[in-house]
């Protein structure tokens, strides 16, 4: 290990480095391994929807992982044999139709803020989808980097079955820039399940697995992340995500300067100095 952590002013450090191994979840099961964490929701007796408690969990501990120095890449799953239902119908969806607008807004913005800090977070996201994937289930989906699917996997963004425009969570930014314009406004109008093999046709699901074997590809992969260049992957990630707004010129001068600054990094060097080697790099993120 090099000696960037004695570089760093304790007082700094303090503020802007943290270990998340030990986190306490609350309300999904969280653990980590080999710099991996996985985040499993855990109510497969409903097919692991949300309530209010388990949106700001999740919307505060992505927020946390930006100064997490432990996990390297997140695994997002569902307990059982499905990924996620969505918001509870009866914890979230019953006391909503009571708010005025005040609270509802406050709500879709946690919503909304829980999408913020997954594309956020530097470290990738691998979601395993088996089973039902709806509502806000398939926004975070669609908010994680890569998606492992299984055949009978059925991906729904139903808001327009609950009387709700298709445009939740980021959905109409997104998803048209994953399948295209055309097939996200069909899913958004009809809110229509996708299909496993029809989702891995249009380029929502990287692949599909065996659906006792989707969790153990996608920490697989998740580990092989983690093991890479981890500063440069949480820079691609972050310049995928901003030049969705930018020219082509801006896009290629904001990667000029991001990658001279990696070119600054250990991990640069190790890779030269292991190729020279005729070795494979051992890289640790600095």
């Amino acid at each position: 290990m090099s000696d960037s952590t004695e570089r760093v002013d304790p007082a700094l450090a303090a503020g802007n480095r943290k270990q998340l191994a030990g986190y306490a979840a609350q309300h999904f099961k969280w653990q980590v391994e080999g710099g991996v964490a996985t985040i499993t929701l855990n109510r497969p007796e409903r097919k692991n929807p949300l309530t209010f408690d388990s949106y700001a969990e999740l919307r505060d501990l992505f927020g946390q992982l930006k100064y997490a120095t432990d996990v390297k890449a997140v695994v997002l799953a569902g307990a059982g044999d499905n990924f996620c239902s969505g918001g509870d119908v009866h914890e979230i969806i019953g006391p909503l139709v009571r708010l005025k607008a005040p609270e509802l807004l406050m709500f879709t913005r946690m919503t909304g803020d829980l999408v913020k800090a997954m594309r956020t977070c530097p470290q990738p996201i691998v979601a395993a989808i088996d089973g039902v994937c709806a509502g806000a289930g398939a926004i975070m989906a669609m908010a994680s980097d890569l998606r492992l699917g299984t055949a009978r996997s059925k991906t729904a963004f139903l808001f327009n079955r609950v009387g709700l425009a298709g445009c939740d969570m980021g959905a109409c930014a997104m998803l048209p820039r994953i399948v295209g314009q055309g097939r996200a406004s069909e899913l958004l109008y009809t809110g229509r399940a996708l299909g496993g093999e029809e989702g891995e046709r249009w380029g929502f699901f990287n692949r599909l697995c065996a659906p006792e074997a989707v969790l153990g590809e996608a920490q697989a992969l998740a580990r092989d992340l983690a093991a890479g260049p981890t500063f440069a992957n949480g820079i691609t990630k972050t310049m995928l995500h901003q030049e969705w707004s930018m020219t082509i010129e801006q896009a290629i001068e904001a990667e000029a300067q991001a990658q001279a600054i990696c070119m600054l990094t250990e991990d640069f060097s190790r890779a030269y100095h292991a190729f020279v080697a005729k070795q494979k790099p051992v890289f640790q993120g600095d």
